[in-house]
């Protein structure tokens, strides 16, 4: 049996707070009523209110100014990133991607350590272990993928690329299954050429390798 959630109050005033603001209730820049004011119109107590009033401030709605008051600083709220993950095309993630992983190949042959090299070296041979299932298979290629964003030693481009992972896996998976890929060694080949540019220390020649392989990789899904 589905078991129902229970909505926390806090998010439930957030919800109806972010709703009057959407409705042109308080104008951009406006000064929200106090808590006393919004408890009994919300029916919450003023604990409630301030916990609503802090997760609107963490979306960017909200500004609350000590001694002055609370403020409105953007009418809507940006889309949740996983949700708009969710929602995006995956041609349009793959660009992301690319934008991600070009440049993480660029400052992995500047920055890599032995350690990186062995990651990566580990995880290209994973890709080939005879009688994988497909989702073995996109799980060891997005493992290679990720050791190398890591191997740029930029916790920033780190976690863009693992909010990617989920959207892209599952596409991966349901894309193989309709139409396994043809030249498995040569997409090894592909993946081996950006690993040893990244090992002899040539950015150049790993940005190039490694947007040419999601190029490909976006024309698979065009196609």
């Amino acid at each position: 049996m589905t078991q129902l959630k229970r909505v926390p109050l806090a998010d439930q005033a957030a919800d109806v707070l972010l709703a009057r603001i959407r409705s042109g209730e308080w104008a951009l820049g406006a000064r929200l009523p106090g808590e006393t004011t919004l408890a009994p119109q919300l029916g919450v107590g003023r604990s409630t209110v301030r916990e609503a009033i802090r997760q609107l401030a963490g979306r960017g709605i909200l500004d609350s100014r000590q001694g002055s008051g609370v403020y409105v600083t953007a009418l809507d709220a940006p889309e949740d990133w996983e949700q708009m993950l969710r929602h995006a095309d995956i041609v349009a993630v793959i660009e992301a991607r690319t934008a991600i992983e070009v440049e993480a190949a660029t400052l992995a042959a500047a920055r890599r350590a032995p350690s990186d090299l062995r990651a990566m070296r580990r995880a290209l041979d994973v890709r080939t272990i005879p009688g994988q299932t497909v989702e073995e298979h996109v799980d060891a290629d997005m493992a290679l993928h990720r050791s190398i964003v890591v191997a740029a030693h930029n916790e920033v481009l780190t976690e863009l690329f693992d909010g990617f992972v989920p959207r892209v896996r599952r596409a991966m998976v349901d894309m193989l299954r309709i139409r396994p890929a043809p030249e498995a060694s040569a997409d090894q080949d592909a993946h081996a050429v950006v690993v040893d540019a990244i090992a002899d220390r040539m950015p150049e020649v790993a940005a190039r390798e490694s947007r040419a392989h999601l190029d490909a990789l976006k024309a698979g899904f065009r196609s």
